[in-house]
């Protein structure tokens, strides 16, 4: 025993003593050669710190110390870099006092020389040490709430009379705890009441007597528990029971006594922070009878309205506005029921009244309308909703803003309960028409300049107006008799040479519905045919088409807007125009300026092939200019107003190209009276194409 005693102080002697020491540089103090180089590390022990305590430093000087230096880095980390000479005084006060490692840290040293001196230096030495730290008074984070003892490698906390250590070893506390369960009256107060109570503390009192029975707590009118500025509980006292808590419970004002607590188990907890005089409270517990309270759910009233309800009585449970009865988690439409006071003090059957959930609306699934930051929680009484469009073609028709209302429903600031609707942006071309052509040999149209217009190829040529992402309006007599789901169109083009390639940019677009006004004539010839009233058509497309610069809707016009004579818009198509003297099918979008005539001079029809004159109806405009007209195939194109030139808008749709006399007799004449086109009056027919389509759209 005695060998081993031994054996264990050699060991601990010499594994201390590694731990102090001198450290120097190669050939001190005779001087270090060329090319010169130490590496040295140590690390400290567990509560102590390594110190290196330099005596002696003479090293080639040189900027940054880049030739001779000594380098000392703290777990990794350089704290000081060394060359010149130094005295032994300034080691003392500027070098020194930063070489200490942190309590179990490490410190590592390193030395170099360059390839030559000029002259001879001695070098450095310094003795490294280890100490014990002091952590009571050299870390102010130690964590001990009343005393600090320190020992050679660590520290203890320990505590004040009355107090013991927590479970973390650093905080003093009070045995406060008690399980009063049983007990039918009783006293409870803070812990060295009436003195301050103490820091620290974490207290819990468990109550329970019978179940028939309640537990009333009466307090005394002292009440000083630790309270912030601001109203904020610091220190706090805190009732629980299994239908909820009480308080927090602070500053100089008592709760209500009694307290009725209108349970027979209550848990009483009582908190305090590490500062603070405060003298606490107290509170004498007893018991009585039980009665029900006045609230039998939140966010409801009850009827009649007592401050209590003693067992076998009956209330009405009237929901606050906007909330409903959730019954078995699941909430119906009735806003009351009936419940009766039990001898257990709760109410049967109580339901909680909880806010109407509105649900999310019912929007289109194309994306287009929006919910902004939508979420699923977000759906109950008072919430709102936040409506916005994708796309910038498109521009909000109705409020933005919805409410989840009282009722259920979603309701707007302004009372509807629609959902809005996101409307195209109409008649707004983003490219401006700068020049004034003719379709009978006019100027091209610029992609993009014109982007309602849509070409029709097949069976008959002509064009169509895009009126939204679903609909083009055309003439009549231009899909006569064409198959509803063999028609196409083509967008987004100015060369009539469309090709069905959809990657070329063309926008190709397929029917589903072709709808005729139900007053135009069908099934006559063009020979035959004397009148072309109501020379008007809707195109439903198969799918929903995506706008873009060269893609967009025209405006359909205010009904009954009128037209005066010598107002000027804008006619375009891919239809017949000059070309080597001769009339020839368009390959680019034209476009002419024109401008309405008068009543008179619309009444002076041609004559059709069989020699009949044409008939002219209210449905009708007539228009052109000296030597602008449209022309065969231009049918079912737009006349815009106002005219592109001008600058201005939106554009709105004020006629289809519908009849007129033939083009190249106008042309060979070369009279104004001659260039004299016939359209649909489309204002006559915007109830008709809103109508229409709302009836399709929602069937």
């Amino acid at each position: 025993m005695l060998k081993l005693s031994l054996l264990l102080i050699l060991l601990s002697h010499s594994a201390y003593s590694m731990l102090l020491g001198w450290v120097e540089s190669p050939g001190y103090p005779s001087g270090y050669l060329p090319h010169a180089s130490l590496n040295w590390s140590r690390c400290a022990p567990k509560g102590h710190t390594l110190s290196i305590r330099l005596i002696h430093l003479d090293l080639e000087d040189s900027q940054d110390c880049e030739n001779d230096a000594v380098k000392v880095s703290l777990n990794g980390n350089l704290i000081s870099v060394l060359c010149g000479k130094r005295e032994f005084e300034e080691l003392q006060s500027t070098v020194n006092p930063l070489l200490v490692s942190s309590p179990g840290g490490c410190l590592s040293l390193s030395f170099h020389s360059d390839y030559s001196n000029i002259k001879r230096h001695t070098g450095f030495r310094g003795f490294y040490t280890v100490q014990d730290f002091n952590e009571c008074e050299d870390d102010p984070e130690n964590g001990c709430t009343q005393f600090c003892h320190n020992f050679i490698g660590g520290y203890h906390c320990s505590c004040r009379h009355g107090y013991h250590l927590d479970t973390d070893k650093h905080t003093c506390t009070v045995s406060c705890s008690e399980d009063l369960s049983g007990l039918n009256q009783g006293d409870i107060s803070s812990p060295s009441w009436p003195g301050s109570y103490a820091e620290n503390a974490n207290c819990r009192y468990n109550l329970s007597v019978e179940p028939q029975l309640q537990l009333e707590l009466h307090f005394s009118e002292v009440f000083d528990v630790e309270q912030s500025p601001d109203g904020q509980c610091i220190d706090a006292l805190r009732i629980e029971t299994p239908s909820g808590t009480l308080g927090p419970f602070c500053g100089h004002t008592p709760p209500p006594s009694p307290l009725l607590t209108h349970s027979h188990q209550v848990k009483i907890y009582f908190t305090s922070d590490g500062f603070g005089t405060n003298k606490g409270f107290s509170f004498h517990f007893k018991t009585r009878g039980k009665v029900c309270p006045a609230v039998v759910t939140s966010n409801s009233t009850v009827t009649p309205q007592k401050p209590e309800y003693h067992p076998g009585q009956t209330v009405t449970v009237t929901c606050d506005l906007g909330h409903a009865v959730n019954n078995q988690g699941t909430q119906t439409l009735s806003s009351e029921y009936v419940t009766t006071c039990l001898s257990t003090g709760i109410w049967v059957p109580e339901h909680p009244c909880e806010p109407l959930n509105c649900g999310l609306p019912d929007i289109p699934e194309d994306g287009i309308l929006q919910l902004v930051g939508s979420d699923n929680s977000n759906t109950q009484y008072k919430d709102k909703i936040q409506f916005n469009c994708s796309s910038n073609y498109y521009m909000l028709e109705g409020d933005d803003t919805y409410t989840c209302s009282a009722s259920g429903e979603w309701v707007s600031g302004g009372g509807e309960t629609h959902m809005p609707k996101c409307t195209p942006v109409c008649g707004m071309p983003e490219k401006r028409s700068s020049s004034a052509g003719r379709i009978l040999g006019g100027e091209a149209a610029v992609l993009g300049e014109i982007p309602w217009q849509l070409l029709i190829k097949e069976p008959s040529r002509g064009g169509a107006s895009l009126i939204n992402d679903r609909w083009a309006v055309t003439a009549a007599h231009v899909v006569e008799g064409v198959e509803e789901t063999s028609l196409q169109l083509y967008g987004g083009l100015v060369r009539g040479r469309a090709t069905n390639d959809r990657s070329s940019g063309v926008v190709v677009i397929d029917s589903e519905k072709i709808i005729i006004h139900p007053g135009y004539t069908k099934g006559l010839s063009p020979e035959s045919r004397t009148s072309f009233d109501n020379d008007i058509a809707l195109i439903r497309f198969a799918s929903r088409v995506n706008f873009g610069p060269n893609l967009l809707p025209i405006c359909l016009p205010e009904v009954n807007r009128g037209l005066e004579e010598n107002e000027q818009g804008t006619i375009s198509g891919w239809g017949l125009t000059e070309g080597n003297n001769r009339l020839v099918t368009s390959r680019v979008l034209k476009y002419a300026h024109i401008g309405v005539y008068s009543l008179n001079k619309c009444q002076d029809t041609p004559y059709s092939p069989t020699g009949t004159r044409m008939s002219f109806t209210d449905n009708m405009f007539c228009a052109g200019a000296e030597g602008k007209d449209s022309c065969q195939k231009d049918s079912g194109g737009p006349f815009v107003s106002p005219m592109l030139s001008s600058g201005s808008g939106p554009h709105y749709l004020i006629g289809i190209v519908s009849w007129g006399p033939p083009c190249a007799e106008s042309i060979k004449r070369g009279r104004e009276e001659q260039f004299k086109g016939y359209y649909t009056k489309v204002e006559n027919y915007v109830d008709w194409i809103k109508d229409t389509i709302n009836k399709v759209e929602n069937s």
